[in-house]
């Protein structure tokens, strides 16, 4: 596999950027298997979690091993503190990960644009970032995943974080019930949706977040999505666990290829 760092000016942030791609190669070297010549790879955003940035998957995980048995390329954007959001009092992350970001790699490198081959996945903030963006526009997705996922938002303000930052990034809890951020409603939304992801939710039952993935889980399959359940006993918030699941999902991805 190729690694690229890719830096630009990001009109959405105002600022320099920085993501990291691995992208196929004809020859992967000594025991990887070969893309397929002349076939555009296949698309994965892989996001981070809170504590992370861009490098963190390819510094915790085997990810460039797991996508070199398949053509895929994985583009890892990075974030900050933003919960994938346009934040409040802050920057526009949102319009970012989900206009600016997939435009642009588009246009810099060869990516396959077919909404079936492409996929998006997080871990515990990126889980609410990959289920966002997934719920919001599901015709652009083959599949997506969330990992140990934050996936409803007002429960963070009662979970002990700083609550002048979750004012910075959301303004108050009751700001998000009902709208774009809101999970539950971006599902609702879009039940009937001509095109709909087969969508992946994974947690271990010692992780702190596991409360939110049954409830997660029961609300999509009511609005008629199409779900995965993983759960794992004993693993809590752990790379191990997410090292798994990472390939887990790529296997999950072509099981129906």
């Amino acid at each position: 596999m190729a690694f690229l760092q890719i830096q630009f000016f990001s009109e959405a942030l105002k600022v320099a950027s920085t993501v990291n791609v691995i992208m196929p190669e004809a020859n992967q070297g000594i025991g990887l298997n070969a893309s397929q010549e002349g076939d555009l790879p296949d698309v994965l955003y892989l996001l981070h979690g809170y504590s992370d940035d861009h490098s963190i998957w390819m510094r915790r995980t085997s990810i460039e091993r797991y996508a070199a048995a398949h053509n895929l390329a994985v583009i890892m954007p990075a974030v900050n503190h933003s919960f994938y959001c346009n934040e409040v009092y802050g920057e526009r992350y949102w319009d970012y990960v989900s206009e600016e970001l997939p435009e642009v790699m588009h246009q810099f490198l060869r990516l396959n644009d077919d909404p079936d081959r492409t996929f998006v996945a997080g871990l515990s903030m990126g889980g609410y970032g990959a289920m966002r963006l997934a719920l919001t526009y599901p015709e652009r997705f083959g599949a997506a995943a969330s990992f140990s996922g934050v996936v409803f938002l007002t429960d963070l303000f009662t979970e002990g974080r700083d609550s002048s930052e979750m004012t910075r990034i959301f303004g108050d809890a009751k700001d998000i019930h009902g709208t774009d951020m809101d999970n539950l409603h971006l599902m609702k939304m879009n039940a009937q949706a001509y095109h709909k992801p087969r969508l992946y939710v994974s947690c271990g039952t010692a992780d702190s977040l596991y409360y939110q993935q049954g409830p997660f889980v029961s609300a999509l399959r009511r609005h008629g999505w199409d779900v995965t359940a993983v759960r794992k006993k004993g693993a809590s918030h752990e790379w191990s666990f997410w090292d798994e699941q990472i390939r887990s999902f790529i296997d999950f991805i072509y099981s129906e290829s």
